[in-house]
């Protein structure tokens, strides 16, 4: 009995122990470090990138920890871009199909569709994407791809997602990519 106890007792501390280290060390900052040793850009690099990112779609982050995190795909990092990317995708749909009922209040379910599909299927937003440069700056694992259509089409995606938390206003965002969209694409293709 007493060594089960024991038993008990050692796996008690182990666990508290376990706990007590966690929280006093910063395991993250270690991972993010080692991550950035491993990717292609220097974290001063990857600074200038997204500052030269804000420059070119006409938005300044007051919080660049959203953009760093819209940079930054699902498989380098447990702070990733995977939410922002899905918040990002609905102000683009929000975004373009305000635009087109603008155009046409009387527009068909299945042209608004195929609007918004056009836009935001995962080519199309890879190469707005990769026309900014994102391929460029966005952050995978070594062995990763950062020039995939599904990997440049996150950040993209993202880059507004983060834009509608920083303003706390997803019509802001939805603003941004229109300008973005416009200036890429030359004009309107919905």
């Amino acid at each position: 009995m007493n060594s089960i106890r024991h038993c008990q007792f050692f796996i008690i501390l182990s666990v508290a122990s376990f706990i007590t280290f966690s929280f006093s060390f910063p395991l993250h900052q270690v991972t993010d470090q080692l991550q950035y040793e491993n990717s292609n850009l220097t974290s001063s690099e990857f600074s200038a990138s997204l500052e030269s990112l804000q420059k070119k779609i006409g938005y300044e982050f007051k919080k660049v920890d959203l953009l760093r995190r819209a940079m930054t795909h699902a498989s380098y990092a447990g702070e990733n871009n995977k939410g922002l990317s899905n918040l990002g995708l609905d102000v683009i749909k929000t975004s373009i199909a305000l635009n087109c009922f603008q155009k046409d209040i009387d527009i068909s379910a299945s042209d608004l569709n195929r609007q918004i599909t056009k836009v935001t299927e995962v080519n199309s937003c890879a190469m707005d994407g990769l026309k900014l440069g994102l391929h460029n700056i966005i952050r995978v694992p070594v062995k990763g791809n950062s020039s995939a259509p599904p990997v440049v089409c996150s950040g993209f995606r993202g880059l507004f997602g983060a834009i509608a938390v920083d303003t706390g206003k997803a019509d802001d965002a939805g603003n941004v990519f229109l300008n973005v969209h416009r200036g890429i694409s030359g004009t309107f293709s919905f």
